[in-house]
């Protein structure tokens, strides 16, 4: 099993803009639309081989003010960041391996902090 985190886009979309194969078919993916989603498949699923992060989870998290210097306390949504942050601990606290981790966020701060917490 594949995890998308992402609020509007596919895997086919994100192979469209990335050419990344991994992403080409859509069947091979569960999408997650939230925060509280992934939390919830995760816990009653169990971790999945590989989770692609997008950062920006809802309309607030596009604002100019949420494109730099990104203040995680002031969100009232919670982001990718916060979704890869709370697997790190979740797969802490089990004793297993992380999965394969990739982030197609196009938001590049939020990208690199994501890519920051595993790498």
């Amino acid at each position: 099993m594949k995890i998308l985190l992402d609020d509007i886009r596919t895997p086919y979309d994100v192979f469209m803009n990335t050419v990344d194969f991994e992403y080409y078919k859509n069947e091979d993916w569960v999408v997650i639309r939230t925060y509280e989603d992934f939390v919830n498949y995760i816990t009653e699923h169990g971790t999945p081989e590989m989770v692609s992060f997008d950062h920006d989870l809802t309309y607030e998290h596009y604002l100019s003010e949420n494109q730099k210097d990104i203040n995680y306390e002031t969100m009232k949504v919670k982001t990718g960041y916060h979704a890869a942050m709370w697997l790190i601990e979740y797969c802490e606290n089990k004793s297993i391996e992380l999965p394969k981790v990739k982030v197609h966020s196009q938001n590049p701060e939020g990208k690199k902090n994501i890519l920051g917490l595993f790498f």
